[in-house]
């Protein structure tokens, strides 16, 4: 299914309705948009209780945060 949608001149775009409805998505949901190598782009919903995980990982990993461990560590 090929849904179109504009970005407006703030960044902002509004999810098509039939892409809404297969997500499930309703006000306040939050996407999580995964840029892959090759340029392709995934977004899913999530739950709110993976935002607050990750949320409280990342101050936990603080120690892997220059480009470097990056690099070392982007295949596990």
């Amino acid at each position: 299914m090929l849904q179109l949608a504009k970005i407006s001149s703030k960044g902002q775009v509004t999810v098509p309705a039939e892409v809404r409805k297969t997500l499930q998505l309703k006000t306040g949901d939050t996407l999580a948009w995964e840029v892959q190598e090759d340029g392709k782009i995934s977004v899913r919903r999530i739950e709110p209780i993976d935002v607050d995980y990750i949320s409280a990982l990342s101050g936990t990993l603080s120690e892997w945060s220059s480009a470097e461990d990056a690099e070392a560590y982007r295949d596990l």
